[in-house]
């Protein structure tokens, strides 16, 4: 059953998959608690806007794609916060010019170039050694800069307001929570593509959410259901030869049928689910006074 661990890039494909699912996971907690989970859309088609001028100018794809999608992260966060615009429509702006830059810089391109497909659609088994230091590296600094600020992140997610009052620096902070967004999509981009990237940030996120009002414990759900769609994927991708990619996808999103079929929320009535969302902020106000 595991005969596929004697294949170096199998092993390679299945490592990355993994971290990667964990770590798409758990930046998506935040998103998704705090209504940005259009915004890994956003970065991820920024991210391939990069890619594709790397290619059509023959620089370093991966470092294209990282300053394309912080220049789109950036520009999206000063439009909400000195444009008077909701984060939801600089998003969709960004989107589609960054989807439409893509276009135009494959139509400049001489010929056709399969390794560009490869980043829009995923191709886990070309991953390198390489790839993997650089992931390994992503998540070592996501996963601390998370749980080093873990607190403020969880004040300012629920409460941005009240937590500019009690002198955290949101925006810093914040801003270094969209950097790590950034690197996420841009280091997974090669894994699972940048269609499905996306999915792998919010599929799992949204399902743990069914399951528990309490953030830490929503962050521990997600990267169960990231690792656990991940791991499932890539065994059938292998056994049943479909595309990787797209089954992880489907199995996290079965997993998210099920959490939300056995939900405890969607049981609640609307005044105790109201009452249960004022008692997790009071929670976020106390732990962050503390």
């Amino acid at each position: 059953m595991f005969d596929f661990i004697h294949y170096d890039f199998l092993l390679r494909s299945f490592i990355a998959a993994v971290i990667v699912g964990s770590l798409a996971s758990t930046v998506g907690v935040f998103l998704v608690l705090r209504g940005l989970s259009f915004i890994g859309a956003g970065i991820a088609h920024a991210a391939f806007a990069g890619v594709t001028f790397g290619f059509l100018t023959g620089t370093n794809p991966l470092l294209m794609a990282f300053l394309f999608s912080i220049a789109s992260t950036g520009l999206i966060d000063l439009i909400e916060r000195y444009g008077e615009l909701k984060y939801d429509a600089a998003i969709g702006m960004f989107f589609s010019l960054t989807m439409a830059l893509a276009i135009i810089f494959i139509g400049l391109m001489d010929s056709y170039n399969a390794e560009v497909m490869g980043y829009l659609f995923g191709n886990i088994l070309s991953i390198t050694v390489t790839d993997i230091y650089a992931i390994i590296a992503v998540a070592l600094l996501t996963f601390a800069y998370v749980g080093g600020l873990f607190k403020e992140l969880h004040f300012i997610t629920f409460d941005e307001v009240l937590a500019r009052a009690s002198g955290i620096p949101v925006t810093p902070i914040f801003s270094g929570f969209l950097l790590m967004t950034s690197l996420t999509v841009v280091v997974s981009l090669k894994s699972v593509g940048v269609i499905l990237v996306f999915a792998l940030i919010v599929i799992p996120a949204a399902a743990a959410y069914q399951l528990t009002h309490r953030i830490g414990i929503m962050v521990v759900w997600a990267i169960v259901f990231g690792i656990l769609s991940t791991t499932l994927g890539m065994f059938l991708s292998y056994y049943l030869d479909l595309p990787s990619g797209a089954t992880i996808v489907v199995i996290n999103s079965f997993i998210f049928g099920i959490a939300y079929l056995v939900s405890p929320k969607k049981k609640k009535c609307e005044p105790e689910a109201l009452e249960a969302t004022e008692r997790e902020r009071a929670m976020s106000r106390d732990q962050t006074s503390s």
